[in-house]
């Protein structure tokens, strides 16, 4: 594998327009200039975020196994500090129809047990606007 080329958060952010788009996410640097006609959301989006770390940003919209494995394909480095892990696979997993079940994890889940409420609660539940319905009842009617 080729070492990638090292950047800092000043060298990307000069890469900031249509003509050259680049983002860090989760400490690697993209270059989706090529990518930008083909982004289902707009490419007004990824310009906004281009010349910085657009982790969160990314990270939020919720993108797709298939999205998150279409970034390889675009990676030329990665951020100065950069500590984790880069695995480059040129190859698109959307491309090829098949997903690299290595490639992602699976997220972890709990399941909530919603317990039923004690026959206490649930007469609270019964008796409160009950008597808030009485009072407003004598309140009113009362001279």
């Amino acid at each position: 594998m080729a070492e990638l080329r090292v950047f800092s958060l000043k060298q990307v952010s000069a890469h900031k327009s249509k003509d050259d788009c680049w983002f860090v996410i989760g400490g690697k640097v993209y270059n989706v200039t090529k990518f930008l006609q083909e982004h289902p959301g707009g490419e007004e989006v990824l310009v906004e975020a281009s010349g910085r770390d657009a982790t969160r940003d990314f990270e939020d919209v919720g993108h797709s196994p298939a999205a998150k494995g279409m970034l390889d394909n675009y990676l030329v480095g990665v951020l100065e500090g950069f500590k984790g892990v880069v695995s480059v696979n040129k190859q698109s997993n959307a491309s090829s129809g098949k997903q690299d079940k290595l490639a992602f994890k699976d997220m972890p889940a709990f399941v909530i047990k919603e317990e039923k409420p004690s026959v206490f609660i649930r007469f609270l539940e019964f008796l409160v606007p009950l008597v808030i319905v009485g009072a407003t009842y004598l309140f009113k009617t009362l001279p």
